[in-house]
């Protein structure tokens, strides 16, 4: 077999947006966590809002969520991003109504192209609709849809779209059943 050499001595990467995201990291890290709580949620809105985050005030983002690139965000009404969660969004990361994100989960829109010699940077977005459930500690990778009211259970990694109204779980995340609302 023939050996295939990689060098990355090579790799460049974009860097758009370079000195906003260098101050948003300060303030992402300091200021927005010194408005904890619910009631200052809407401090924290504000300062998402100012750096181009779409979202409505009453959106609950808490304090220790890490967030890459808020003018990549949009959220909708009465959706959560809970604690310590991490949101790596170089491509936009939409949240529509209703959605709860659960502490420490992972939502990440980039990766690298193996395929290639100098693996370039790779986008795609991930969409998130009404009324779904990311469980806590899970993974959802570029390039993804949770439909309406899917479910993504504790721990799951989700590389391919969830169909509606489903709950999905494990690494990678499989079908466990339908959901259905009493």
């Amino acid at each position: 077999m023939e050996e295939k050499r990689i060098d990355l001595s090579k790799y460049k990467e974009p860097k758009p947006h370079y000195w906003k995201r260098g101050i948003w990291y300060i303030v992402n890290r300091t200021l927005f966590r010194c408005f904890p709580g619910i009631p200052l949620r809407y401090v924290r809105n504000v300062l998402l809002k100012m750096f181009g985050a779409k979202i409505p005030l009453e959106t609950l983002v808490y304090p220790s969520c890490r967030i890459w690139a808020p003018w990549n965000l949009k959220m909708g009404k009465h959706s959560c991003i809970g604690p310590h969660t991490e949101i790596y969004n170089k491509a936009p990361i939409i949240i529509k109504d209703h959605v709860t994100i659960s502490q420490g989960a992972h939502l990440y829109t980039a990766s690298h192209d193996i395929s290639q010699k100098y693996h370039p940077l790779i986008t795609a977005p991930i969409i998130i609709e009404n009324y779904a459930w990311i469980a806590a500690d899970t993974f959802i990778g570029m390039g993804v849809t949770i439909h309406e009211g899917g479910v993504v259970g504790a721990r799951g990694c989700v590389f391919k779209d969830v169909e509606a109204w489903t709950v999905v779980g494990g690494n990678p995340a499989k079908f466990i059943k339908r959901r259905n609302i009493e």
